[in-house]
């Protein structure tokens, strides 16, 4: 402790030196400068170290080694506060809690003009000898308290303000600054002195103590409730007289809170205004205090601006996530209220499976950081690194998802604050012919036998979970606990896919087709629904491929194949082809079109368009090819007078298709042939369109195709040719078809609903609801003695204080990762449950209220976490740092992703 209070001196120090450096005629612009930059670096450093880098300060020595028992700890800081304020709060919540007054005068040091000398004698009077009247300047009080009594009586006069009947009064801004005193015992043991130097603190807090504690006006009055100067005194007499320790002096920094502004006002008869400006993280708002109608003021010494909770956390590199999970914590009524409270007594330095208690003192620092007032933004990098000791997947900056940092923040805060010490053994007993009700409360007594935390107590629930034998019907009855409940969307279990379909026998153009198929389901639904949506014949079929670079990347033929692995940018067409003919050839025609000659001997081709596809005979040459691709070509014919003005209009778009082809050689013509049969065929075909064969691979081989030899028919049963297109036939045909080629996600099912939306209800059934578990979570039946195919069940039936409901936005397998924007419409004043609780005469209440929502916007990978959080009556939007006031009717957005409710 000495050590830690040396370090904070040696800081405020430097601070006094270039203070006064500051008070020097130097130039005016750079003094400003200057100031603001040391206003900046202190700005969170007179109460904790904000940026999380003083870790010994945080924790004390006891970072640095294992913590087994509450006497390893540092006490905690220590709250100089005016006596009537804190009693208000005792009067209502720590009636238990005796102080010890000293009497206490004060005068300046004898040896040092500028040092304050307290002299604090110990009266027989007990706490409850105290009214806290005040009689004049002498009689002033103040009341000595720990860190956790400080926050209780702060946020217990924040809480009046929402629970009486208000009217503005005149308020004063808060009051809170650290001072540096040095103790010592007196010579005769009975007495402790205090002295107050202007070199350990800076000029003005030294300045507000003179004033506070009033330099040789007379007696006044400290109440320790604390227990530390008794403490003090103890180890003083315990040690010996020749020791040379009894006049040791100790250092230790004392908070001062809400004295001085009110001491000027009554001595100078300061008039303040009855608004007050409060900045909110950079937003100014007009705020008031408040006292209660008909009775006394709230607070007899000074008033609050109760802006309590409005502090932002600073993003540390993509630690969004994080905040937005944060500040949903923090405002949970329940564990504010705990964390602000001596949450260090059940602190559990004996569990395994926890961090030895510092996660939780982490968090609690940083919650009580963050419900300090006057503070704006807070770092939560010491909590940070304490998470990673727990959860090492959260060390470093990457992004990640919040509802999986708040489940390994919950379970870390549990182990570590388990009051458990030792777990018993509970065996499991045979539940048949006992009722539901007496299977759940044993459950749950031995759940809690083994678990007793904060965390259990405002977060778990219980639900019953009931397994079916598909042949003889055994039922196999379960009472598990949950920390939140993963809701399903279910409207988003169906998606729309666009695919092109062409004909194989030119009848027709091609046309896109959406049909809307299982998420999760397979490629033979995509047929199925692509057949009903095309009228599909009995005599026909449907081959589908993924076009890639105007090529057919792959044949999609196989029925079991995932539908998650066609993603929305992907391109697919749909081919029918005739039943019959499914043992024939097939042939795929890519095209592309010569460009200029790059001078390196050939003329350089582009692919564009979709290839096509038709089944030819065994045994076809290369005559029949040509036939069959001009059959193909027949919806694309354009008239005479109209074809030059399509190739003005699609020149652009053919040009510009995806990638270059090599060199092909020059000798890509139809050889002459002599006899009159073979002349009438070529006449037949038009020769300006060229052909080649082309063999798949990583470097794709091409041969001429010779018109009257037979082509040779791959192992494969695919034959591949590029047809090349001269200038000529690109005025013929209507090329720009064939290069409008959707994406699979691309084109919307026509519909004049509004956007997709869920009820929250409807989230919750379908979460409920009845299912067969899947093949690879086979039950072992106790009746069948083999594994079965079983149906579950889920059933509420223990419901928690606070209920946290995710959203599963995100989905994730072997290939893909998705996110459903699906807007979820959820209550926001009234979650009744009634309906999907099954054991309702335990509960105090089934009705919600909604008080946080954790956002996420964007898409995978990446995106934005934000959230919402009510405040008082008022909600508010926390973006890391920044923190705004909301209306309601913005809490519901399709960005909602984790919901906090607490039971009304």
């Amino acid at each position: 402790m000495i050590h830690r209070f040396k370090n904070r001196l040696a800081q405020f120090f430097a601070f006094s030196l270039i203070t006064d450096f500051l008070s020097l005629k130097i130039l005016p612009t750079f003094r400003q400068i200057l100031t603001k930059t040391l206003d900046f670096l202190r700005m969170d450093s007179y109460f904790f170290s904000a940026d999380g880098g003083d870790e010994e300060y945080m924790y004390g020595a006891t970072s640095a080694r294992s913590i087994r028992s509450l006497s390893d700890l540092d006490d905690e800081r220590l709250y100089l506060v005016d006596h009537r304020w804190w009693n208000e709060t005792r009067v209502s919540m720590f009636r238990e809690l005796d102080g010890v007054l000293y009497g206490t005068s004060s005068c300046f040091s004898d040896e040092f003009e500028s040092e304050i000398v307290l002299d604090m004698r110990r009266s027989e009077s007990s706490g409850d000898d105290s009214n806290g009247e005040e009689e004049g300047v002498s009689g002033r009080e103040f009341a000595l308290i720990s860190e956790w009594m400080f926050y209780r009586a702060l946020k217990w006069h924040y809480d009046m303000t929402k629970v009486q009947n208000l009217v503005p009064i005149e308020g004063t801004k808060t009051d809170l600054f650290y001072l540096q005193v040095r103790l010592s015992i007196s010579g005769t043991k009975n007495s402790l002195v205090v002295r107050i130097s202007e070199k350990d603190n800076e000029v003005g807090a030294f300045n507000k103590s003179c004033q506070i504690f009033s330099v040789n006006t007379g007696l006044l009055k400290i109440w320790d409730f604390s227990g530390q100067i008794t403490k003090f005194f103890l180890q003083g007499r315990s040690l010996p007289d020749n020791s040379g320790l009894v006049k040791e002096e100790i250092s230790l920094e004392l908070q001062v809170y809400g004295l001085f502004h009110d001491i000027m006002l009554k001595e100078n008869g300061m008039a303040v205004d009855s608004e007050t400006e409060l900045k909110v993280n950079g937003h100014s708002d007009k705020v008031k205090s408040y006292v209660r109608l008909g009775q006394p003021q709230l607070t007899s010494s000074f008033n609050e601006t109760y802006n309590l909770g409005l502090t932002g956390l600073y993003n540390l590199g993509n630690t969004c996530f994080m905040n937005s999970a944060i500040q949903c914590l923090v405002h949970t009524p329940q564990l504010v209220d705990y964390f602000l409270g001596d949450f260090r007594k059940d602190l559990n330095f004996e569990n395994p499976l926890g961090m030895n208690g510092k996660l939780a003192l982490a968090f609690g620092d940083l919650l009580r950081q963050l419900w300090t007032p006057g503070v704006t933004s807070v770092g939560p990098r010491a909590f940070k690194s304490r998470l990673a000791d727990f959860a090492p997947q959260f060390d470093g900056y990457n992004q990640h998802d919040s509802q999986e940092f708040l489940a390994f923040l919950l379970d870390g805060l549990h182990e570590d604050l388990n009051r458990v010490k030792v777990k018993p053994y509970n065996e499991i007993k045979d539940v048949d012919g006992i009722s539901d009700k007496e299977v759940a409360d044993e459950h749950w007594r031995n759940h809690l036998a083994r678990n007793d935390s904060i965390i259990v107590d405002m977060c778990q629930g219980q639900y019953r979970s009931t397994l079916i034998c598909p042949l003889c019907k055994k039922h196999s009855v379960t009472f598990d606990p949950f920390l939140y409940l993963s809701l399903p969307l279910p409207s988003t279990t169906m998606r729309t896919m666009t695919l092109t379909v062409l004909t194989t026998d030119g009848s027709t153009l091609p046309i896109p087709v959406t049909v809307t198929v299982p998420k999760f389901g397979k490629f033979k639904d995509v047929i199925q629904a692509l057949s009903t949506a095309c009228s599909l014949g009995n005599d026909e079929t449907l081959l589908v491929a993924e076009i890639y670079n105007n090529c057919i990347l792959h044949f999609l033929d196989k029925p079991a194949d995932s539908l998650e692995l066609v993603r929305d940018h992907d391109r697919l067409v749909a081919y029918r082809l005739p039943k019959d003919q499914d043992s024939l050839p097939l042939v795929v025609f890519t095209h592309c079109n010569f460009e200029e000659s790059n001078g390196e001997g050939g003329p350089p081709l582009k692919r564009f368009g979709i290839p096509l596809v038709a089944r030819i005979p065994e045994c076809s040459d290369g005559f029949e090819l040509h036939k069959k691709f001009l059959q193909l070509l027949n919806p694309l014919a354009l008239p005479e007078e109209s074809s030059s003005d399509s190739l003005d209009d699609c020149s652009v778009n053919i040009t510009d298709q995806d990638t270059k082809m090599d060199d092909v050689a020059d000798d890509l013509t139809i050889d002459d042939v002599s006899n009159s049969d073979e002349v009438m065929r070529k006449s037949s075909v038009d020769e300006n369109f060229h052909f080649s064969l082309e063999k798949q691979g990583i470097s794709p081989v091409r041969s001429k195709i010779v018109m009257d030899e037979p082509l040779l028919i791959p192992e494969t049963r695919i034959i591949y040719v590029l047809v090349s297109w001269p200038d000529e036939m690109l005025k013929r045909y209507d090329t720009c078809i064939l290069n409008r080629l959707p994406e699979t996600g691309g084109l919307p099912l026509p519909t004049n609903n509004p956007p997709e939306s869920v009820s929250l209800y409807k989230c919750l059934e379908a979460f409920l609801k009845e299912e067969p578990l899947g093949p690879e979570d086979m039950w072992y039946c106790p009746k069948c003695k083999e594994h079965r195919q079983a149906s579950k069940k889920l059933d509420l039936w223990r419901l928690p204080e606070i209920l946290i409901i995710h959203l599963k936005r995100f989905s994730y397998n072997q290939f893909l990762k998705d996110k459903l924007e699906t807007f979820v419409d959820f209550p926001i004043v009234d979650f009744d449950l009634s309906n999907y609780t099954v054991h309702k005469d335990c509960q105090s209440s089934i009705h919600y209220k909604l008080y946080a929502v954790s956002n996420h916007y964007g898409g995978m990978g990446g995106g934005h976490y934000t959230a919402f959080a009510q405040c008082g009556e008022r909600w508010y939007e926390f973006n890391d740092s920044q923190v705004f006031p909301i209306s309601e009717d913005q809490i519901k957005t399709s960005a909602a992703y984790v919901l906090f409710y607490k039971r009304v």
